[in-house]
């Protein structure tokens, strides 16, 4: 949204006890901006620690979808609740380096605890989620790509293990090959270059639903 000169112009010359007023009421209506703006001015929680905070509740979520489990259905769900969780850190923290670490820990933790509870279901009830699971890992990959290259290290162990979780379970090879992934890239580490290219072709070719 655009704001007119003269509107602006407006806004900077309203006294500060009024500015101050309008602000607080524009920041209870939107809790994001208002966590934002906590963590840049009041927080005493760096990013590292916040992300540490977001691992564990990650690891913890996951070890209960395992526990709790009731349907892949479900799990998809809560996978993407949990998602929503990164995203909500990532937006008030600008954890850029964050966002693939947390995703890409999302997505092992949810396989290792889980891919029995997948095929343990029947394929047609297991391909909708085993294709967003799919998604993710072009998305994840994608923001990896986006890092500065030496960042590629820090996530090459979990790159690995995903690639392992993904080969034991034959739902989700299945979905990889249906729909453009390599399992090789992330047995290997080796994203490749023109990866968003290969994605956008794959969306814009009917894949990757």
């Amino acid at each position: 949204m655009t704001f007119d000169k003269n509107f602006k112009q407006a806004i900077s010359e309203l006294p500060s006890a009024e500015k101050d007023k309008l602000l607080l009421r524009l920041l209870k209506k939107d809790p994001m901006l208002a966590n934002r703006l906590y963590f840049e001015l009041v927080s005493t929680n760096s990013v590292d620690e916040l992300r540490e905070k977001m691992e564990d509740r990650i690891i913890l979520r996951a070890k209960q979808m395992h526990e709790r489990f009731h349907s892949v259905g479900y799990l998809h769900m809560n996978v993407r609740y949990l998602s929503g969780d990164i995203t909500e850190h990532v937006k008030i923290t600008k954890d850029k380096f964050g966002e693939a670490s947390l995703n890409l820990l999302l997505l092992v933790e949810v396989l290792k605890h889980n891919n029995p509870n997948i095929l343990n279901t029947t394929p047609r009830k297991a391909r909708k989620f085993c294709v967003a699971v799919i998604a993710r890992i072009f998305r994840v990959m994608m923001i990896i790509d986006k890092l500065h290259e030496d960042y590629l290290l820090e996530f090459e162990e979990n790159l690995n293990k995903l690639g392992e979780l993904m080969g034991e379970n034959p739902y989700l090879m299945k979905a990889a090959i249906n729909n453009g992934l390599d399992v090789n890239w992330l047995l290997k580490a080796e994203i490749p270059e023109n990866v968003v290219e290969i994605y956008k072709n794959l969306k814009s070719s009917g894949f990757l639903k």
